[in-house]
C-alpha cells in the first residue's frame, strides 16, 4: 500500500483535522446522484417505520459492476466532502456507488420517528442486504468513516460466518470502535473545538426532531448538556433504550466484535488523531484476526489525510479505499 507523506503545512494533528473540513474541493467526474429510500425499519403498531435515503451512482449495467456502500460520520452526511471524494474515485473505477445518510442525517428527519446512534449496525446491514437480493448485485462493499466505521466493523463482527457471499470486503476509517475511549478524548481540553461542534450539531438536531415529534421528544434540559457524554447521558439513552451513557458506549462498540470478523478487513487510523486514540488499536482481537489488516500512519488527522500529492493523491485515505475494494473485487484498474 502506498505510504502516506503528510502536505508539509499539515503534520500537526489538529491542524490536518480543520483543514480537511474547510479545503475547497470540487468533483466534476461524479455524476448527479439517484436517491432511493430503504426501510431498515418496519412500522408497528404504534411507531411508524423508519427509512434512510441513500444517494446512488450507478454503473450503465450495475449488475455486471461491483458495489461500495459509503457511511459517514458523526453529524455528517452523504454529501460531506469525503463521502463525494470517495464517491468519485470509485465511480470511475467502475464501482456502483451508495452515499448513504445514517438515520435523520441529510435533512432525512422526518423519514424516522427515532434518534440515530452508534450501535444502529442494523440499518447498514439491511441496506446491504436489499441490494442483494432485490437488486442481485454480485460483489458488496461498506466503507465507514469514524462513527460509520464503528457501525460497518459492527456489522462485520455480527455478521461473522453468516456474511452473504456477495459481501466481499470492509473498510473502516478512524473507526470509534472503542466509544468511551473516543467521549473520554474529546472531552480533554485540547479537544474542546471539536466538542463544542459536535454538542452544537447534535442539540440543533434534536430540536428539529422534537418539531416534527413533540410527543415523543420534549427537549426540557439540554441546556445543561456540555459534552458528548452528557448528551449521550441525557438524550441518547433516554429515547434509544440503554441506561445511561455508559450501557450504551457497551452494547454498542465495534472493539467488542472484532474477533468475530470473517470477511477482509482495511482499517486506516492515524496516529495523530485528535479524538480516536490510537491505543484503542492495540486490541488483541485486532491483531490476532488474519481478515484485519491495520494501517496506522503516524499523521493524518482525523479522516483527513491530506497528502504532499496534488491532484487524485491528495486525499489519501479515499484512494486507498477504492484500492483496497477493486483488488478484493478482481477488477481489472481502469
Amino acid at each position: 500500500m502506498k505510504e502516506f507523506v503528510p502536505h508539509r503545512a499539515l503534520r500537526n494533528g489538529h491542524v490536518m483535522t480543520i483543514a480537511a473540513a474547510f479545503w475547497p474541493r470540487k468533483f466534476p467526474r461524479l455524476p448527479a446522484s439517484v436517491p432511493r429510500f430503504f426501510e431498515v425499519e418496519p412500522a408497528t403498531a404504534d411507531r411508524p417505520g423508519t427509512q434512510v435515503r441513500g444517494d446512488c451512482h450507478w454503473q450503465e449495467i450495475p449488475r455486471e459492476n461491483p458495489t461500495l456502500v459509503l457511511l459517514h460520520g458523526l453529524e455528517g452526511s452523504s454529501d460531506s466532502a469525503y463521502m463525494l471524494g470517495t464517491a468519485e474515485k470509485a465511480w470511475i473505477t467502475g464501482f456502483n456507488v451508495v452515499r448513504l445518510n445514517q438515520r435523520n442525517c441529510g435533512g432525512t428527519e422526518h423519514l424516522s420517528p427515532t434518534l440515530y446512534h452508534s450501535g444502529l449496525s442494523g440499518d447498514i446491514r439491511a441496506v446491504v442486504l436489499e441490494l442483494i437480493e432485490r437488486d442481485g448485485l454480485p460483489g458488496i462493499f461498506a466503507a465507514g468513516f469514524s462513527m460509520g466505521g464503528n457501525l460497518v466493523l459492527k456489522m462485520a463482527g455480527e455478521f461473522g460466518d453468516a456474511a452473504p457471499a456477495e459481501i466481499r470486503g470492509f473498510v473502516a476509517v478512524a473507526p470509534a470502535f472503542d466509544l468511551a475511549a473516543c467521549a473520554d478524548a474529546l472531552d480533554e481540553p485540547r479537544n474542546f473545538l471539536y466538542e463544542m461542534h459536535f454538542v452544537r450539531r447534535l442539540k440543533e438536531r434534536m430540536r428539529r426532531k422534537a418539531r416534527l415529534f413533540p410527543e415523543r421528544f420534549p427537549v426540557n434540559g439540554m441546556g445543561a448538556i456540555r459534552s458528548v457524554r452528557d448528551f449521550d447521558d441525557a438524550i441518547t439513552a433516554r429515547f434509544c433504550g440503554f441506561a445511561g451513557a455508559a450501557d450504551y458506549y457497551a452494547r454498542s462498540s465495534a472493539r467488542q466484535l472484532l474477533a468475530t470478523i470473517r470477511r477482509p478487513t482495511l482499517i486506516l487510523t492515524a496516529g495523530n488523531d485528535p479524538f480516536v486514540p490510537v491505543a484503542t488499536f492495540a486490541d488483541k482481537a485486532l491483531h490476532a484476526n488474519p481478515n484485519i489488516k491495520l494501517i496506522a500512519p503516524a499523521y493524518g488527522g482525523h479522516c483527513a489525510f491530506i497528502s504532499s500529492e496534488g491532484g487524485d493523491g491528495r486525499f489519501w485515505v479515499e484512494a486507498r479505499i477504492v484500492e483496497f475494494c477493486r483488488e478484493q473485487s478482481g477488477m481489472v484498474e481502469r
